[in-house]
């Protein structure tokens, strides 16, 4: 059964997909989830509170999402490189679905999007908001579900990075062709560095 905060959290995030964020009323919000308006308040305070933590969740569920595809491509008995690949494609494809995701990954936030909490309010623990860092973070959950041993997962973990890098180059300047292309771009490219790595440590 979800709490009240998760079922504002999808009221909110259900209207600031159907219009610009500064348009979206918290007391529509609270009608949505279901809720009086004053649970909404004591949930999050305020509509940046809400705002914030919707980005915070949304965020939270793209990297367990990454991590959740290393782990299902492991358990079908793909090799390091397909599975890393793997992820890096389903990131690909999660940022061009989901605009806050998008933002949080480049660091371009639209007026019509909430944002998240400025670090000197956010909460202990909280996810980065910074572009590169959230990407280091990303990929440490990705390659930490590979199991390797240490010196494998240090050249894992390199090649990784530029291969996730070179994801979000796709992220931040769109190619302009279809999904499916520009996702065997990528997964050639990680494939190939973490081919390379798997090579150098041997």
């Amino acid at each position: 059964m979800p709490t009240a905060r998760e079922t504002l959290l999808d009221a909110a995030h259900t209207a600031v997909r159907a219009q610009p964020w500064t348009g979206v009323r918290m007391v529509d919000v609270a009608a949505a989830a279901g809720v009086s308006r004053q649970t909404l308040y004591n949930e999050f305070g305020s509509k940046e509170g809400l705002g914030a933590a919707l980005v915070s969740r949304l965020v939270e569920d793209f990297l367990d999402g990454a991590a959740r595809t290393v782990a299902e491509s492991c358990r079908r008995g793909a090799d390091a490189a397909a599975c890393c690949a793997a992820a890096a494609a389903w990131m690909l494809r999660t940022a061009r679905e989901e605009p806050i995701v998008h933002a949080a990954l480049t660091g371009c936030w639209e007026a019509r999007m909430p944002l998240p909490a400025p670090a000197r309010h956010a909460p202990p623990g909280r996810l980065p908001s910074e572009p590169g860092q959230l990407a280091v973070v990303l990929r440490n959950r990705a390659v930490a579900g590979l199991g390797s041993a240490e010196c494998e997962y240090r050249a894992l973990e390199r090649a990784y990075e530029a291969g996730l890098r070179v994801a979000l180059s796709y992220v931040v300047a769109e190619s302009g062709g279809p999904d499916d292309e520009t996702c065997s771009r990528v997964d050639e490219t990680v494939r190939a560095l973490l081919q390379h790595a798997g090579r150098a440590v041997r």
